[in-house]
C-alpha cells in the first residue's frame, strides 16, 4: 500500500462512514470490521433535530456486548482497548451490565475498569463477585510488578544523609565528598586522586524508623488513585523499616491497615462514590500519630470537602507544625492533570503544605525525598517544568 493511500485508509477509518467520499472505500474485511466496531461506540447520525449513536443499542444484551469487546481486543493494541472500553462505560451506559461474569471474561482488565468495579462492589451478585475479584487481582499485580520493587529500593536503599561516616561499604561511598577531601593526594602522574580516607553515608536501621500514613479519598472521581495508593499502602506495610497506616474516607472514615497484607482486599474494603468530609478523615489521622518529628502524612485527594473546611486547615496546619511531614497529593495515576479545588490547594500551599499530581512511577522518588525530609515544594515545582 502506498503513503498516501495509507494516510487515506486512516483517516477514513478515523472520520468515519462520512468520509467515504473524499477518502474512498475500505479495501479489506479487517478494515471493515475494525470501522464497524468504531462505529459501535463513536459514530453519530442526526435525524432531524436530533442526534443519536449509532452504536445505542450495543447496551442492550451482554451476549452483543462481549462480542463488541471480543472484536477490539482482535483489532486494536492492549492501551487502545482500554480507552474504547471505559468509554464503552462512560457513553453507551454498560456499566449494569459489568455486573454479568460472561461479560467480565471478555474485557481487558486495566485501572479504570476496576474503579468501576469497584463502585458497584456492593451491588454486584454473588455470581459476578469471584470473576470480578479475578479481574481486580490481575490488574494488582500488574502494577505490583510496575512498582514494588522500585519503592523498595527507594526506602530500603534511602540514605541517611544526616549519618556521615568514615568507614562505608563501597555502595553507601559518597565519592563527591571523599574526592573533596582527598585532593591534596592526586597524583598527576597517574592522573587520579588517591583516597587515604572515604566518607559515606550511614543506611537506615531495620528497626521502625518512621511512621507513614496514608489517607485516600474514595470518592468517585478518585478511582484510579485509590487502586495505585491501595498497592503502595501493601508494599510499604512489608517494610520492616515502616510503620504503615491506610485510612480511606468518603464522608466515614474507615481505616484498611489490617488489610494491607493483601492489595485485593483492601480495595474490596473501599466504596466509591458519595461525599468527602477530609476533615473527619485528618482528625482519625492524627490519632495513628504519636510521633509526629517522625512521621509522614499523606493526603491523596481532590480537595473537594464536604466537611468544615476552616476545621481541615486547622488540622493540618496543627500537624504541620508539630514536626509532621504533610504532603497532599491532588491525583497518583496516570491520568493527567486532575480536577481539583484550587482555593483548598492554594490554602494549603500558604501553609507550606505542598498540593500536587503525581504519577506512580514518581512517587517512590517522593516517598524516599519526604522520608529524608527533603525540600518537596521544589521538587514538586520541578515535576511541572517537565
Amino acid at each position: 500500500m502506498t503513503e498516501d493511500a495509507e494516510r487515506l485508509r486512516r483517516w477514513r477509518l478515523l472520520l468515519g462512514n462520512a468520509a467515504e467520499e473524499s477518502t474512498g472505500g475500505l479495501a479489506s474485511k479487517t478494515d471493515t470490521a475494525m470501522d464497524g466496531a468504531l462505529a459501535a461506540l463513536y459514530d453519530t447520525t442526526s435525524e432531524g433535530s436530533k442526534s443519536r449513536r449509532r452504536g445505542a443499542g450495543l447496551g442492550g444484551s451482554a451476549p452483543k456486548v462481549a462480542r463488541w469487546l471480543g472484536d477490539i481486543r482482535t483489532y486494536f493494541p492492549s492501551s487502545v482497548v482500554q480507552v474504547m472500553q471505559k468509554d464503552a462505560i462512560d457513553r453507551l451506559g454498560l456499566t449494569q451490565l459489568l455486573l454479568e461474569p460472561e461479560l467480565l471474561d471478555a474485557v481487558e482488565p486495566d485501572v479504570h475498569l476496576v474503579g468501576t468495579l469497584l463502585s458497584l462492589n456492593r451491588v454486584m451478585p454473588e455470581t459476578s463477585k469471584a470473576t470480578a475479584r479475578m479481574v481486580v487481582e490481575k490488574v494488582v499485580r500488574e502494577v505490583e510488578e510496575r512498582i514494588a520493587q522500585k519503592t523498595r529500593t527507594a526506602v530500603t536503599g534511602a540514605l541517611n544523609r544526616s549519618a556521615r561516616i568514615t568507614n562505608p561499604k563501597y555502595r553507601d561511598i559518597d565519592w563527591n565528598r571523599t574526592i573533596r577531601a582527598n585532593l591534596a593526594h592526586y597524583l598527576p602522574e597517574y592522573k587520579t586522586v588517591v583516597p587515604e580516607r572515604l566518607l559515606g553515608y550511614g543506611r537506615r536501621s531495620q528497626a521502625v524508623h518512621r511512621d507513614v500514613v496514608l489517607a485516600i479519598d474514595q470518592s468517585g472521581s478518585m478511582a484510579s488513585s485509590v487502586v495505585y495508593a491501595s498497592v503502595f499502602g501493601a508494599v510499604l506495610a512489608s517494610m520492616r523499616a515502616l510503620k504503615t497506616s491506610l485510612v480511606v474516607f468518603d464522608t466515614a472514615v474507615v481505616d484498611l491497615t489490617d488489610k494491607l497484607s493483601d492489595p485485593v482486599d483492601v480495595l474490596f474494603g473501599t466504596q466509591l462514590g458519595g461525599g468527602t468530609d477530609i476533615n473527619r478523615a485528618i482528625a482519625y489521622s492524627q490519632s495513628l500519630i504519636d510521633r509526629p518529628t517522625e512521621s509522614l502524612f499523606v493526603l491523596i485527594s481532590d480537595l473537594y470537602e464536604g466537611g468544615i473546611r476552616a476545621e481541615m486547615l486547622r488540622r493540618m496546619a496543627a500537624m504541620k507544625n508539630a514536626g509532621v511531614q504533610v504532603v497532599v497529593l491532588l491525583a497518583l495515576s496516570d491520568d493527567g492533570a486532575p480536577s481539583f479545588d484550587h482555593d483548598n490547594a492554594a490554602a494549603l500551599g500558604r501553609l507550606g503544605i505542598p498540593a500536587f499530581a503525581c504519577t506512580p512511577d514518581k512517587f517512590p522518588e517522593l516517598l524516599a525525598l519526604a522520608l529524608e525530609r527533603g525540600d518537596i515544594g521544589r521538587w514538586a515545582d520541578s515535576l511541572r517544568t517537565e
